[in-house]
């Protein structure tokens, strides 16, 4: 039997969350979902995961913080960001703390599903793809 790519979700909204987590579910994804950064750091040093997806504005530890931690706890795991604060900037700096993909808000879950599938697929690249709307 092929085991489940996990995947850990970090967004302070619950409802982004909530639906990241039932779509991602119904598309054969096994996922943790997370609306604290710090539940979300403790859960990177206990569990293994093959995906990272990240908001990056929220209190306490920011997404910046937890790509960074997750890149050097997991060096395999591929990160999307996931941002209402799409600016040049903040892709260069996720690209510098381990993203793959960024992905400005609103997006359609098809097209967040569609780059999580690609990059399961792939073996990864260090660069930033920003994804239009």
């Amino acid at each position: 039997m092929t085991q489940k790519a996990k995947v850990m979700v970090l967004d302070d909204e619950p409802v982004v969350g909530e639906r990241l987590k039932a779509s991602l579910e119904r598309a054969g994804l096994t996922v943790d979902a997370f609306r604290s950064s710090q539940d979300a750091l403790a859960a990177l040093r206990q569990e293994r995961y093959d995906l990272l997806v990240t908001d990056l504005k929220m209190s306490g530890p920011d997404g910046m913080d937890v790509l960074r931690e997750a890149r050097r706890l997991h060096p395999g795991i591929k990160s999307v960001v996931i941002t209402g604060f799409a600016t040049m900037d903040t892709a260069e700096e996720a690209s510098r703390s381990g993203a793959v993909v960024f992905l400005p808000k609103p997006f359609k879950m098809s097209q967040l599903k569609q780059v999580l599938f690609e990059l399961l697929e792939t073996s990864g690249d260090s660069t930033v793809e920003t994804r239009d709307r």
